[in-house]
């Protein structure tokens, strides 16, 4: 999609601090950090948010998922901790309508749910 952010740091057009990539995800560092380790995975196919991800091709979904825990693993995130979340339309927050997770960790975050 030409006019997505996203699209353009997969293209190379937009450079961004990379802190994962394979084959099909990259993972990048938030430019608003709300954590002290704050990143976004991308697909680098398309999908505007996680219904339309899990809808048209929800292999992306554990692709996705597999890239944030080889990166959890390569940075041993899981002794203490850490947090997936996305969100879906203008109400939830999303500002960039491109299928993304934020992973947030390095510092004890607010308690949230369950």
């Amino acid at each position: 999609m030409s006019d997505c952010i996203f699209c353009k740091i997969v293209e190379g057009k937009i450079p961004s601090t990379k802190i994962f990539e394979n084959e099909k995800v990259i993972g990048f560092k938030d430019l608003r950090p709300q954590a002290v380790i704050h990143n976004l995975f991308i697909h680098k196919k398309h999908t505007k948010n996680i219904n339309d991800l899990s809808q048209n091709d929800p292999s992306q979904l554990a692709e996705m998922f597999e890239a944030m825990r080889l990166y959890s693993e390569q940075e041993n995130l899981s002794k203490d901790g850490f947090r997936i979340v996305t969100n879906l339309g203008p109400n939830a927050g999303q500002t960039v309508f491109h299928t993304h997770f934020h992973l947030l960790a390095g510092e004890p975050l607010g308690h949230f749910g369950s």
